[in-house]
């Protein structure tokens, strides 16, 4: 799995706005834009997709702009990366969202599959673990 640009941008904002939900809790597109130099138009399409999906509100006119939809401590990493990039699984048989099969002889012996499955298991569970309030306060529990 790789995080697109889009995934990278949608994090860096959410964790910027989980900063500042601590002293105002909103801030306007082009204020995030400038902070983490993300493009305004490619920012406007990430925070909408993120606001469909019930991350974060909008509020329009003066004093308006972006904040949290709930708390930066419900928000976890891994529901913001499928948001934005779709599944974590590095290959499509071990995803448990968008399971394909695969066509290798035997799905059940494949050592491949084993391995990929190891792999989606351990980022899951770093991912599902981590909310932004973890990151914004540097105290994320997950050990390697």
């Amino acid at each position: 799995m790789r995080i697109s640009k889009r995934g990278e941008y949608g994090l860096r904002a959410l964790i910027l706005l989980a900063a500042h939900t601590q002293n105002n809790g909103v801030m306007q597109i082009k204020t995030i834009a400038a902070a983490e130099r993300i493009p305004v138009k490619f920012l406007e399409q990430i925070l909408l997709a993120l606001k469909n999906a019930g991350i974060l509100h909008s509020k329009m006119g003066i004093g308006g702009g972006y904040s949290l939809a709930k708390s930066a401590n419900e928000i976890m990493l891994g529901k913001i990366i499928r948001i934005l990039d779709g599944p974590l699984a590095p290959i499509r048989c071990v995803s448990q969202i968008a399971y394909e099969a695969c066509n290798c002889p035997d799905e059940v012996t494949c050592k491949l599959r084993a391995v990929m499955f190891d792999v989606r298991t351990a980022m899951t569970n770093i991912l599902d673990n981590t909310s932004l309030a973890d990151i914004v306060d540097g105290t994320s529990s997950i050990t390697i």
